[in-house]
């Protein structure tokens, strides 16, 4: 049995890898602050799922309390790290900036310093598409620089991928970043445009569709996301031989550091999407067509080929199907 520190359990996508990792036998120590930035009831409605089994304990903590961290390290020794504690969303960056460099500087130097500290085997943490910020060329790949992140919190999590490096460098620490892109799913964050559009066409408000509909995202499902996870967790990486300081490939490293994206490689229309959920919702949006928002870009598109021949596994839930499971949480959840 491994013991595995998930941070940000409570989250959307803590919360389903923990209970995965639960199916396999894993022993899970969740570490979460259940910070009000969305509906706190419904991060403890997660949490009560994960605490129903044994092999799951949650520490109430911040990861920007540095003696916090480290008595945590001290005490509980985990194997294996998947940082996925962090202040997320775009738009909140432009309104509370100092809090994505409390949460996702200071508080994954703490992660950072716990696994060197306690000889953790593998640090796996999440970045972001957002670090591709004024790139163009589709479809976005690791190999690719990424240099002019267009917000804050594509700024912070480039610098999260920079900070592992130099730990993975300096220590040997073994560290993997995933890119994640456009995640959804049942339980999802409440922030995010399937769950603010589901409660709007429902409550009969209008939506706030953003460059006048002209927008596409690589929505990929939290099945999908967490699969990828899972399998990358086992990947420990080690150096790579054929790197080059000439010609240095970001995705990789002379130390044991990879990159990788994790997306459903299939960009959709937000018009499409928007007409997939009328569809099962049964009921037609009223739109409010607005401009693209700063910090905001207009496409995103997934290059997964390096994570399909690292572990073998692509993304498989068609958008339409995906969307369908959402629903039918929602509806179930809230009674609606």
């Amino acid at each position: 049995m491994r013991k595995i520190l998930v941070t940000g359990a409570a989250g959307f996508i803590g919360f389903h890898l923990s209970r995965r990792l639960l199916e396999g036998d894993d022993e899970v120590v969740g570490l979460d602050n259940l910070n009000p930035y969305y509906d706190v009831t419904l991060k403890e409605a997660r949490l009560s799922l994960l605490e129903k089994n044994g092999a799951f304990r949650l520490i109430r903590a911040d990861i920007t309390d540095r003696k916090a961290m480290a008595a945590l390290f001290a005490e509980e020794r985990p194997e294996i790290v998947v940082n996925l504690a962090a202040q997320a969303g775009v738009r909140y960056s432009l309104e509370n900036p100092h809090a994505y460099v409390e949460s996702n500087l200071v508080g994954f130097m703490n992660v950072l310093e716990g696994c060197r500290h306690h000889h953790v085997r593998h640090l796996v943490f999440a970045s972001s598409s957002s670090v591709y910020g004024a790139n163009t060329r589709m479809p976005f790949s690791v190999h690719d620089n990424v240099d002019h992140p267009l917000s804050l919190y594509a700024a912070t999590k480039k610098a999260n991928e920079l900070m592992a490096h130099s730990y993975s460098a300096l220590y040997g620490l073994p560290c993997t970043g995933l890119r994640f892109f456009t995640v959804y799913g049942p339980w999802g964050r409440p922030d995010m445009a399937l769950f603010l559009f589901t409660r709007a066409i429902l409550e009969g408000r209008p939506i706030d569709v953003f460059n006048e509909g002209r927008m596409e995202r690589d929505f990929t499902y939290i099945d999908d996301i967490v699969e990828g996870v899972a399998r990358i967790m086992d990947r420990i990486p080690t150096p790579d031989a054929a790197w080059n300081g000439d010609r240095p490939d970001p995705s990789s490293s002379f130390a044991p550091y990879r990159l990788y994206n994790i997306g459903n490689n299939q960009p959709i229309a937000l018009m499409d999407f928007i007409r997939l959920l009328e569809d099962h919702l049964g009921r037609k949006a009223k739109k409010n067509f607005l401009p693209l928002q700063a910090g905001d870009v207009p496409a995103t598109f997934a290059d997964i080929d390096a994570l399909a021949t690292a572990v073998g596994f692509k993304p498989v839930t068609p958008i339409a199907e995906g969307i369908g499971h959402f629903v039918a949480w929602y509806r179930d959840y809230y009674r609606c």
